[in-house]
């Protein structure tokens, strides 16, 4: 029985990885796959590229991406989409119909909160509409399970304001448990951090 799964987790957790992951495993068995990136991370020019230096071709959305549209008549055995953050509720709710409908398994992957602590909108979606949550585990640099992210300034300065939506890596984005993240709010500075 098909299912919509959501993977969430901080940054540098591996969901990218697990992605390309699940996508090999599919394509060594002969299945075929849609595989989605957001438009709006311009980093990668339509791959899902991981961290560890695995990448893969995508076709990439935006909010205008219609996936009820796309995947209604030409079906793959699965769909992937990362940085799943970046849905819409109307596309999440189209993509519950994929699985409902034509019985199409779809496996998000992305991240659950922003550098406030507030859920984006696909995440918040996603949490509501998902069969299977499941959390990709990563580390603070005090060893504790990070579950939040700060964004941080060149000179190390924690961002508590700004747009939701700043594209970056490691240079800008801070993987930390709660305790670190509230206090890194509370200090302006990020101990984790490193330049």
């Amino acid at each position: 029985m098909a299912k919509l799964y959501f993977y969430y987790s901080t940054m540098n957790a591996g969901k990218s990885t697990a992605l390309l992951q699940a996508a090999h495993n599919y394509s060594e068995r002969g299945l075929s796959t849609h595989t989605y990136t957001a438009r709006l991370d311009d980093r990668a020019d339509g791959r899902i590229a991981s961290r560890i230096g695995i990448e893969a071709e995508a076709q990439r959305f935006d909010a205008d991406t219609d996936f009820w549209s796309e995947l209604s008549t030409n079906r793959p055995h699965c769909v992937l989409i990362d940085e799943a953050q970046f849905l819409t509720k109307a596309q999440v709710q189209q993509l519950a119909r994929v699985v409902d409908e034509a019985q199409t398994p779809v496996m998000c992957y992305g991240l659950r909160t922003d550098f406030r602590g507030e859920l984006f909108p696909g995440s918040a979606a996603l949490l509501a509409w998902a069969d299977t949550l499941t959390e990709i585990k990563t580390i603070c640099f005090c060893g504790r399970k990070a579950t939040m992210v700060v964004r941080v300034s060149s000179d190390g300065s924690v961002e508590r304001t700004g747009q939701q939506v700043e594209i970056g890596g490691n240079d800008r984005y801070v993987s930390l448990c709660r305790r670190h993240f509230s206090e890194s709010l509370r200090s302006g500075r990020c101990a984790g951090w490193r330049p």
